[in-house]
């Protein structure tokens, strides 16, 4: 009698559609991009002053209003100098604050941005009567290492919301002095910005030390309280 070979049968199982295997759209969905990606800084030497940008999560109120710029101004008046680490100059915008700062080091900037991150934090918190995470991401770094470029960012910073309102309004902005700024200690201005009243009080920024920061820039002009940067 003949063998018959076995004849394998298939299993009918039902199958889940949408699980398992390889297909489109599977695994972890990427977050959202950040503006200032984590990578290796650039190496960074005492001589040159650097430009720092810090922007804060959304639905955080305007870092522009007076509560606010009163607490950041009494927390960076105890901690604008560390040494090796120096807040020269600063101002606040709505969603960003924009600093110009020194330090003898890579790990001096990263310790002293630390610092300033949290103090911001925490002027933040006080002013509104919130907690919870308020900066967006890293801080934006650009090192400054010749007298235009810092020329370019003195005028950046402190006359940065004149940029914001023409950007707005499409029309040239009031000419004043930003109280959100450190614009009344500037020494630099090429005339008396319009509302300029004479600074009171202790300073809540460092001086200066480097040659490109405190004198050198002053070679391609001082700088006029009717510029618009980027204009």
């Amino acid at each position: 009698m003949p063998t018959r070979k076995p004849r394998q049968l298939a299993l009918d199982l039902p199958t889940t559609p949408g699980w398992g295997g390889r297909r489109e759209g599977a695994g972890r969905q990427p977050g959202p991009k950040r503006r200032d990606p984590h990578r290796r800084r650039d190496a960074i030497a005492a001589r040159f002053p650097c430009h720092v940008t810090l922007r804060i999560r959304r639905g955080i109120p305007s870092l522009r209003k007076v509560g606010m710029l009163r607490e950041w101004q009494r927390s960076l008046r105890e901690g604008s100098a560390r040494g090796r680490f120096r807040v020269v100059h600063f101002s606040l915008q709505r969603h960003h604050a924009h600093l110009l700062v020194e330090a003898a080091s890579a790990r001096d900037l990263a310790c002293g941005m630390k610092s300033i991150g949290a103090r911001l934090a925490r002027a933040v918190h006080r002013a509104f009567g919130r907690s919870g995470p308020v900066l967006a991401d890293r801080y934006h770094l650009r090192i400054l290492r010749t007298p235009r470029e810092v020329r370019n960012a003195l005028a950046y910073v402190l006359l940065n919301a004149r940029k914001h309102w023409r950007e707005r309004h499409g029309a040239p902005p009031p000419e004043r002095l930003d109280e959100a700024s450190s614009g009344r200690w500037f020494e630099g201005w090429r005339r008396p910005p319009g509302s300029r009243e004479p600074p009171r009080g202790s300073r809540e920024v460092a001086e200066a030390r480097t040659w490109l920061l405190s004198t050198g820039w002053q070679r391609h002009g001082l700088i006029d309280p009717a510029e618009v940067p980027g204009g």
